[in-house]
């Protein structure tokens, strides 16, 4: 089987599990990530003889295999790692981590028995046939574990992380693309992991010169690692200081990148420990001394080719905070330095839950830049656990926006520079400042409530639903007085009303009609999946024309259409495309044994189960779900089993009911209940009894009426059961006689295309029901005029006063 996305994550994580006892993430990581880069490096040097990276004689993962159960294990893997270490020049970068410590892995028994589990799962995974390089399936799951460790580390230790989802903002708004030489440089002088500049190196098809600085050592030797793992070599990234001590320098220059990025560490207060030459850095001014973000910026700026282009993290308090840094930020201004900012939501970055914003610098032309080009992102995120996470929309969104400089109301805006100068500003960049995206409030209107009748003003606020349909609004309304209008349907009746309407029927059918056109435009591409298609494109080239494709139509987000099949593509869609250029069509679709292995706490939860007991064989289809054949092929079929499996549903509730009926207290049950319960055993056992003590024959008759009924129900059950198991069966041979079109159309008609579908459809369901809701909110809102209300006073005070005088109490 081809090694599935989801299957090594899981994989990776379940390795974690072995290592945890009573380490930080932040040091277990080391052995993981230290395995995972011996594995990848051993499975290359067999599959790729230009492999850069050497893999001596007893300095492979095959080694440490043979180690399993060795007493000796820990110091081994130290020496086989320390083998391939010497081999490559990787001296204190991949043998940081100590496999022979005993406080952290435990000691004799103990370890042994750790390490042989944690080779063991680490030699499950085989990484020549994954096209790493195609799909970086290995980067992928390198980012997953960097993720996890980031979260799991808590604040002091997550900055060696950037989130991949913002990388890739910083990556696309830099300017970096299809015509990026290979000798272009990027530069990032807080590299941390290096996943950053692994993002930016992506977006440059032809390959991109990556240079990198890191002062943590144990930081330095991951981004090492990653750059290798990534298949970037020679890749420069040096160890040190990069405020205090610069490593990349020309003579006493510092030297320049066409273009950089990073993720600073926030507002770090000992930046100028130690610092002897400024470099010339600080030329617009010295920033405070317990404040280093403005120390990162100046240096990336200064670390700028005269037409160099850079994308920095940093908290907004850059952005507005006063003295010094308002002084560096007027200067930059007014040099046009400063090309747009972006503001992101709180809670990403793993190091702080502080809202951040990304400053994109552009010395090309600053001179007759006239304007800053502002983007409020902040609101559109998804909860992922106790973070933050951009989603690819929300990434697709601010890359659009920004690249091509759209306004969007309560989004995006070019500011004038003069707007930002004039004295009420004052060069602050606060994007509040600019931009107003809070959303518009919902006004109470006094008239209504008094005299009834709903406000045309909101009724046009839902203009694009009126757009859309054209007539339905004077379908829904009618006049009240000028400026006011009443539902003409009962509230209750809205969202019938709506869905009933020709116009809503056709705005359904077209979405559906415009995901069917797209998919049969990239139908060929898909069924034509090869070992040669690299999915990244693949996704990027089909969700584009999608995106493209609804940008036009009404009341719907494209980007929120966009987020659908993105959504599908990372949960199943990828994995499933992984599969077929692995494998193939037709291998890809067989069905496996589910896989249980208790020594290594793995069990998968079967798709079908043929058999019973302990002869039941469980099998996964990763490729068709079972519930897919049985719908194309045995529909009838199901459908008798479902009437049989109903049948017996309806003979269970008899029993329910008939005991719930008669098993009450004194009930003619009571005597064959047992601590509140009646079996078949317990109703047998009874009317024995009752026969030979000649107890009531009205008993009699219902403990003989239960047992019939236990009786159908055990047939009604049986025969369910029997039928399924029959459907399952039948099921499964189908699998075998299943031919490569057939495949085919179960895989991109059945679920890919049929699931896409559901999923962009229901997108216009929800626009539905929040119309309607906001509708029926409107309707009971001012139904009740002040009339009303008085009159309604009036007749409660009448009625009280009534009951008052009844009960002899006079008002």
């Amino acid at each position: 089987m081809a090694l599935k996305k989801s299957d090594l994550y899981s994989s990776l994580w379940r390795s974690c599990d072995e290592l945890r006892g009573g380490m930080d993430a932040s040091q277990y990581k080391d052995y993981i990530l230290t395995l995972l880069f011996v594995k990848y490096v051993t499975d290359k040097a067999k599959s790729d003889p230009n492999s850069l990276i050497d893999v001596p004689a007893n300095g492979s993962f095959d080694d440490m295999v043979a180690l399993k159960g060795d007493k000796e294990i820990g110091d081994k893997i130290n020496k086989i790692i320390g083998k391939l270490a010497e081999a490559n020049g990787l001296e204190k970068v991949i043998d940081l981590a100590d496999f022979n410590d005993e406080e952290k892995l435990g000691k004799g028994k103990e370890m042994q028995d750790r390490l042989s589990k944690l080779v063991t799962i680490f030699a499950d995974l085989d990484f020549r046939g994954s096209r790493a390089e195609g799909d970086d399936l290995l980067g992928d799951a390198y980012e997953y574990l960097m993720r996890h460790f980031a979260t799991e580390s808590g604040k002091s230790k997550g900055q060696f992380y950037t989130p991949a989802e913002v990388s890739r903002v910083l990556a696309k708004v830099v300017g970096i693309g299809a015509g990026t030489r290979q000798d272009h440089t990027v530069y990032d002088p807080t590299c941390g992991s290096g996943s950053l500049l692994l993002k930016v190196a992506d977006e440059a098809p032809r390959g991109i010169t990556i240079y990198g600085q890191e002062k943590d050592n144990a930081t330095w030797a991951l981004a090492k690692m990653n750059m290798i793992l990534h298949d970037n070599e020679d890749a420069d990234v040096r160890k040190g200081d990069t405020i205090t001590s610069p490593q990349l320098i020309t003579g006493t220059q510092l030297r320049t990148f066409d273009f950089a990025v990073a993720n600073p560490p926030f507002s770090i207060k000992s930046w100028s420990n130690g610092l002897e030459n400024d470099y010339g850095r600080f030329e617009f001014g010295r920033p405070p001394e317990k404040n280093g973000d403005y120390a990162f910026l100046l240096h990336i700026l200064k670390s700028l080719k005269s037409n160099g282009k850079a994308a920095v993290i940093l908290p907004h308090g850059v952005l507005f905070r006063g003295h010094a840094e308002a002084s560096i930020r007027r200067e930059l201004l007014r040099r046009g330095y400063i090309k747009g900012i972006i503001g992101l939501p709180a809670n990403l970055f793993y190091g702080t839950g502080i809202p951040a914003c990304i400053i994109i610098l552009d010395k090309e032309n600053a001179q007759a830049r006239t304007g800053v080009f502002m983007i409020d992102a902040s609101k559109g995120f998804v909860k992922d656990g106790n973070k933050n996470r951009l989603r690819s929309q929300d990434i697709h969104k601010i890359v659009d926006v920004f690249n091509k400089q759209t306004e969007i109301g309560r989004y995006s805006r070019m500011v004038p520079l003069h707007e930002i100068a004039d004295p009420k500003n004052d060069y602050n960049l606060n994007i509040p400042r600019y931009i107003d995206s809070s959303e518009p409030e919902d006004i109470q209107d006094l008239h209504a409530h008094m005299h009834g009748g709903i406000p045309d003003r909101d009724l046009d606020a839902l203009n694009g639903y009126w757009e859309a349909f054209p007539s339905l609004r004077a379908t829904l309304f009618k006049p009240n007085r000028p400026g006011y209008s009443d539902l003409a349907v009962g509230v209750a009746e809205v969202q019938q009303a709506i869905l009933d309407s020709d116009e809503f029927q056709k705005f359904a059918t077209d979405i559906r009609g415009q995901v069917d056109d797209w998919f049969t435009a990239h139908r060929p591409i898909l069924q034509a999946l090869n070992p040669d298609v690299v999915p990244k494109d693949l996704i990027a080239q089909i969700s584009d024309d999608l995106l493209a494709r609804f940008k036009n139509t009404p009341l719907l987000d494209e980007y929120d259409v966009y987020e659908q099949l993105m959504t599908y593509w990372h949960g199943v869609m990828h994995d499933d495309v992984f599969l077929v250029m692995n494998e193939g069509w037709r291998e890809a679709a067989k069905p496996r044994k589910a896989i249980e292995d208790k020594e290594r706490k793995l069990s998968e939860t079967p798709d079908l189960i043929v058999g019973s007991g302990r002869s039941a064989t469980k099998y996964k289809m990763d490729l068709i779900p079972p519930a897919l054949v049985v719908a194309r092929y045995f529909a009838d079929e199901q459908s008798k089993v479902d009437a049989l499996h109903t049948a017996a549903e309806e003979v269970s509730r008899a029993v329910e009911d008939y005991i719930e009926e008669h098993a009450v207290e004194d009930g003619l049950l009571a005597e064959a209940m047992d601590d509140g319960k009646i079996s078949k055993a317990l109703a047998s056992t009874r009317l024995k009894v009752a026969r030979h003590e000649g107890a009531d024959a009205e008993e009699i008759k219902t403990l003989q009426h239960l047992i019939k009924l236990y009786n159908e129900e055990a047939v009604a059950k049986k025969t369910a059961k029997e039928a399924q198991a029959a459907l399952d069966l039948a099921t499964l041979k189908r699998y075998g006689d299943l031919t490569e079109p057939e495949i085919k159309q179960l895989v991109l008609d059945d679920k890919w295309h049929a699931t896409i579908t559901v999923r962009v459809t229901s997108e216009a369901e929800s626009l539905t029901l929040a119309l309607v809701a906001r509708l029926q909110e409107l309707g009971r809102r001012y139904v009740m005029t002040l009339g009303a209300f008085e009159d309604r006073l009036a007749t409660i005070g009448t009625r009280l006063t009534h009951h008052l005088s009844a009960m002899g109490v006079s008002r």
